[in-house]
């Protein structure tokens, strides 16, 4: 079963930044230097573990008293199809709307567009390049 856990404590970062390592830097070749931003601290970090191992993980960085931007979503291959994906943008949402956030936003990797429709995001703007991957703006009310 996933354990969730969310937070701002160095530990969860680490643990974040454990499965981002694996997916966007391991699987889809990203930069460690457009991964590893200077904006961890100001986030609420979100990690599901399974038998203590982060397998799957997102950001919330609020980006005004309203707005939350919801960033560095990953789960790790080989927990993929579980709907933990689903279980960590839930628990987004949650703290979202605790830290008083009415809309979040997050910018899309084309690939995972059908995905993020299905919970709820509707996608707005063009598309545009984020380290080298398409994607696009989606938004959604908490």
């Amino acid at each position: 079963m996933l354990t969730i856990q969310s937070g701002k404590d160095t530990m969860l970062i680490e643990q974040a930044r454990q499965v981002r390592e694996i997916v966007f830097i391991q699987e889809q070749g990203i930069d460690p230097s457009l991964e590893y931003d200077d904006l961890d601290d100001a986030c609420i970090h979100v990690v599901g573990l399974l038998d203590s191992e982060p397998v799957t993980t997102a950001r919330l960085r609020p980006v005004d008293a309203k707005v939350g931007k919801v960033e560095r979503v990953a789960t790790i291959q080989s927990a993929r199809g579980q709907g933990y994906a689903k279980d960590i943008m839930n628990e987004v949402e949650r703290v979202a709307k605790r830290q008083g956030l009415v809309e979040l936003r997050l910018g899309a990797q084309l690939t995972a567009l059908p995905f993020y429709e299905k919970i709820g995001y509707e996608a707005f703007g063009d598309e545009f390049m984020d380290a080298f991957i398409p994607h696009r703006m989606m938004k959604k009310t908490c």
